[in-house]
């Protein structure tokens, strides 16, 4: 998902230098602390310290972390009953040494599993039995080893279609909708602390709005705990209605939970596809990659002026919103790049190529402070 570029060393101080310029002394964090947590997705060059224009960028403005990766399933446990936790300890680490609340992305979800989880030995699919023991090992092993340490957990992802019927995961079909329901079961025993999620992209579609209502009735009814929803927030610059987007908010508050703004980032290009599916490709064309060496300014204008209509209805919400996370922290390490035609180039986060804010991040802070 991710375009790395090599750079001089003295560029990279440059843009580094670029990066501490702007805004004086407060950020992000700052001036929305006491309105919801300010995030952003983080990578192991980050973690690890290859990255310090980044780092500079997480420090000033974000409270928050989640892994992009090292904490999905075919990371943890690649083989049935062996856990690697090398990657998952550096990230939970290094949030401590930030002071920033950690999230936990993500427990179950149909993309990215560990490559046996779903079959035998001999490549038969396992049976209803099997698979709830191996999500309850799976859930209970990594939460319980970070017990105490993360704010709260992604326990499902993206377990409904966009018109709200069950995805055909191999959760599904080998244990229908109850597979929802056990998970945030196995959760709640694995750690009673930790706050429980569940997330999902498109979320402003009638359908799966819904869905996800009638999934969190659902749950209650039954004695489980979930404590927010997730919107993943991969939006572009037509899409989606923000009056739509607004009534999931209202929608999913009225059902009892709080609203988390979970993997912000809006594409600046024209539209391929609208959702978050991975497996979703489509094949280069220079017409759905019109700005290799830049944005132009108009674009530019347009994008940040969006960027801050949206940030004004999340701040209009901010008694329900409990979080936002942006996907990435600037435009030159975002999975957009890649997604879903291979090497485009993107702008869709809140921090550009060389490290600077855009725009509208001088205007929130410029308001709010």
């Amino acid at each position: 998902m991710k375009i790395r570029k090599s750079m001089p060393a003295a560029t990279l101080m440059a843009m580094i230098t670029c990066s501490t310029l702007p805004l004086g002394a407060q950020g992000l964090k700052d001036v929305l602390n006491d309105k919801f947590l300010v995030g952003a997705a983080v990578t192991m060059s980050q973690v690890d310290g290859k990255d310090s224009g980044s780092l500079a960028i997480i420090d000033r403005h974000f409270n928050a972390v989640v892994a992009e990766n090292c904490m999905k399933q075919e990371v943890l446990q690649p083989r049935e009953g062996v856990f690697n936790f090398a990657e998952a300890d550096r990230f939970v680490d290094f949030a401590s040494r930030h002071n920033q609340a950690v999230i936990g992305h993500c427990l179950i979800w149909h993309s990215q599993p560990a490559p046996w989880f779903f079959t035998n030995a001999d490549g038969s699919e396992v049976s209803a039995a099997e698979l709830r023991k191996r999500m309850k090992t799976h859930i209970r092993t990594v939460m319980t080893r970070y017990k105490g340490r993360i704010k709260g957990w992604d326990v499902v992802n993206e377990a409904f279609e966009d018109d709200g019927s069950y995805r055909q995961s191999p959760y599904y079909r080998i244990l229908g909708p109850e597979y929802i329901a056990l998970a945030f079961r196995y959760a709640r025993e694995a750690d009673p602390h930790a706050e429980l999620y569940y997330n999902d992209y498109n979320m402003s579609n009638p359908g799966k709005r819904q869905a996800v209502v009638k999934m969190i009735n659902g749950l209650k009814h039954r004695g489980l705990r979930i404590d927010a929803v997730g919107m993943q927030s991969h939006i572009g610059m037509n899409y989606p209605a923000l009056s739509e987007y607004a009534k999931s908010i209202e929608s999913f508050a009225a059902a009892g939970v709080k609203v988390m703004v979970t993997e912000w980032d809006m594409s600046a290009l024209p539209d391929v596809y609208q959702g978050a599916d991975v497996s979703v490709k489509a094949d280069y064309d220079k017409s759905l990659d019109p700005y290799p060496d830049g944005l132009p300014d108009s674009v530019s204008v347009r994008w940040n002026r969006r960027a801050k209509d949206f940030f004004d209805l999340l701040l209009r919400h901010a008694g329900t919103i409990s979080r936002f996370t942006a996907w990435g922290v600037t435009d030159r390490d975002s999975w957009k790049n890649d997604f879903p035609v291979k090497g485009r180039t993107d702008y869709p986060l809140l921090f550009d190529r060389h490290y600077r804010p855009k725009p509208v991040v001088e205007e929130i802070i410029s308001e709010l402070k």
